[in-house]
């Protein structure tokens, strides 16, 4: 695995399976973090640190499917790998357009999950790098005004500085001022580089 960092948080009831589910992570040098409630998960829950999840569905109190929505609320990015010993076509559709990135019915085959979570950690690892970015690009711009986001926004449809002064009804040299500003404020090497990250990461400039 490429990233030492990236951990594997198990969320299942059944003491036995996440015992031996960590053991079987540990002895390809995997690490991970075994939880048998959603609440206890989420209390120790790192979102900064890479990681994937490997998720069972049913569970007493708040189930699988609602700590999907969860995450998926808060914006996190860690993928998910549902389990259930009583899987149906319905159900993992379900977790699949949800965003889950597998589903694997109990008892899984243990050559099977390792290939699964591994490949899955690859993609946590590029997905947390991108999030880290994004909430990067978005603090940059926080420190923005209305009219220079409103700016930005102009120059991100391809409008050149004179364009800008006639829509919004002021100078070029006005507009040439806030572009400076836009460039410093947000620590960016030039505006087209800011351009580029705004887009990268589909960052919605509207106040």
């Amino acid at each position: 695995m490429e990233n030492p960092d990236a951990i594997v948080y198990i969320v299942d009831d059944d003491e036995e399976l996440c015992a031996s589910l960590s053991w079987l992570l540990d002895s390809v040098s995997i690490p991970s973090h075994s939880f048998n409630d959603v609440s206890s998960f989420l209390a120790a829950y790192d979102p900064a640190r890479p990681a994937c999840l490997v998720l069972d569905v049913r569970m007493p109190r708040t189930g699988g499917f609602q700590l999907q929505e969860t995450l998926n609320q808060s914006g996190s990015p860690v993928p998910i790998i549902f389990v259930s010993a009583h899987g149906d076509v319905r159900m993992s559709v379900k977790a699949l357009q949800q965003g889950a990135v597998n589903f694997l019915e109990k008892p899984y085959d243990p050559q099977q999950m390792l290939d699964v979570v591994q490949e899955t950690l690859e993609l946590a690892v590029t997905r947390f790098a991108e999030d880290a970015e994004r909430r990067s690009v978005h603090e940059r711009l926080a420190s923005l005004t209305k009219r220079e986001r409103e700016i930005l926004a102009l120059v991100i449809d391809g409008l050149p500085s004179q364009n800008i002064a006639r829509k919004l009804g002021t100078s070029v040299k006005t507009i040439d001022v806030h572009r400076a500003r836009i460039k410093a404020k947000t620590n960016s090497e030039s505006i087209s580089t800011l351009v580029r990250d705004v887009l990268k990461h589909r960052i919605d400039l509207a106040p």
